[in-house]
């Protein structure tokens, strides 16, 4: 494993790391817009979107889908630069995204929002597939974060944050999840965003132990990369897909009006040895 490096800095809350092409793409939920890094560490904004959270996905035609939590939309990137419509999801309040390769998005959403003191209900996961409505397609997650899917589209997996695992639902011919099942026991871990690698393990963020794991299924950490921030969530890229991107802040906590310190979000590259599958 290479030694970590800082790619982009002096950013807010920075989220949903997502490789695409030659670059890595990654949302800073503080400004409200999605950037596009080089290895270079050179840095351009392709969207700007007020909301909170503002996670993004790559459909199968190479267009963007962003998360406009607070309208309950999700927006699309056409090649143009404008952004329009790509589904509504009926209320407001959605977190993380992922689009298997067959244009299925999937979107999570908590059951509460801890920001405003709610009291907690569990989670859910919404289907918006190529062709129809919105729906909900599981439920009962304490507080989802981050999703994957493997690179055959069987399987998504769902980071359980509170209840530290990683579930899993075999995917159906119309997008439909089944076959609920724990795929990994975290302990003590916090699992934010995640990716699966060639190896059918997963890496997972963990913002409170400041750290990204890679767990095989059944919980087995296999690598560890300690870091001096809260790690948001991480993405297999580059080249060759040996890097491991990751973005991290000083986190400050749910409850507070800044969540990280301001300027603390960083984007970080690591060389890995297994490379990136699946999606994201």
């Amino acid at each position: 494993m290479g030694e970590v490096r800082i790619l982009v800095t002096g950013r807010g809350l920075v989220e949903s790391p997502r490789w695409h092409g030659d670059r890595l793409y990654f949302s800073d939920w503080s400004a409200g817009e999605v950037v596009a890094a080089g290895l270079d560490g050179s840095s351009e904004v392709v969207a700007r979107v007020k909301s909170l959270p503002l996670c993004t996905a790559w459909l199968p035609d190479d267009r963007l889908v962003i998360v406009a939590s607070a309208d309950g939309r999700l927006l699309r990137l056409e090649p143009d630069g404008r952004l329009v419509t790509h589904a509504d999801l009926g209320r407001p309040g959605w977190n993380d995204i992922v689009a298997d390769g067959r244009g299925n998005v999937y979107v999570n959403r908590a059951g509460f929002d801890p920001m405003a003191g709610e009291e907690f209900r569990p989670g859910h996961v919404f289907l918006v597939p190529p062709d129809g409505p919105a729906r909900q397609v599981a439920e009962e997650i304490a507080f989802p974060n981050g999703m994957a899917v493997t690179p055959d589209d069987s399987t998504l997996i769902v980071a359980d944050s509170y209840r530290s695992r990683l579930v899993a639902f075999d995917i159906g011919a119309d997008g439909g999840l089944s076959g609920r099942r724990v795929w990994a026991e975290l302990g003590d871990g916090v699992p934010d965003g995640i990716c699966v690698d060639a190896e059918n393990a997963v890496w997972y963020a963990d913002v409170p132990h400041r750290r990204c794991v890679r767990v095989a299924e059944g919980g087995e950490a296999l690598e560890t990369v300690d870091l001096d921030r809260g790690a948001f969530a991480c993405v297999l890229g580059g080249p060759d897909g040996t890097t491991l991107f990751v973005t991290a802040a000083e986190w400050r906590g749910m409850t507070e009006s800044e969540m990280v310190a301001p300027g603390s979000g960083r984007l970080l590259a690591v060389g890995v040895g297994v490379p990136g599958a699946g999606r994201p």
